[in-house]
């Protein structure tokens, strides 16, 4: 059973949101890591980053990023890739480790738990903290209606 386009999608975006040291621990906390083999990079390159003017409008080229790409093969063929911004080789490459690390049904569920889920806490606390550090700050608009037509 491969895992549905949506939560690949979901671990990725945790993966490519943490912080290297983050990955580094989480797969040194791994109980017997599969031997890899590089097949792609990690490889730094550029990505023209679109935009929609106002969110809903006309594409536009917004600018170019940094990116770091990698794919590993894990010694039982199970492939991984991530792309991360920025110039991370290793980010990269733990990153694609992981994600062929949890494409394995076995395996999901125990590196979901230990890897995933505590990642995705630590962004959202994050996430929240820069919220409420930033709500102080946030101005209410409003229009007044006036009484003629």
């Amino acid at each position: 059973m491969t895992a549905t386009p949506a939560a690949r999608r979901e671990w990725m975006s945790v993966l490519a949101l943490a912080s290297t040291e983050e990955l580094e621990t989480a797969w040194r906390r791994l109980p017997d890591p599969p031997p890899h083999r590089r097949l792609r990079g990690p490889e730094i390159g550029l990505a023209m980053v679109r935009a929609r003017a106002g969110g809903t409008g006309t594409r536009f080229n917004l600018g170019e990023m940094t990116v770091t790409r990698c794919s590993v093969a894990l010694s039982d063929g199970a492939v991984g890739h991530a792309y991360v911004g920025g110039r991370r080789r290793r980010h990269a490459e733990l990153a694609a480790l992981l994600d062929a690390l949890l494409q394995h049904p076995a395996r999901r569920a125990s590196i979901a738990e230990q890897v995933i889920a505590p990642l995705a806490r630590a962004q959202a606390a994050r996430r929240r903290a820069v919220t409420a550090r930033s709500a102080p700050t946030r101005v209410q608009f409003f229009t007044m209606v006036r009484g003629e037509d």
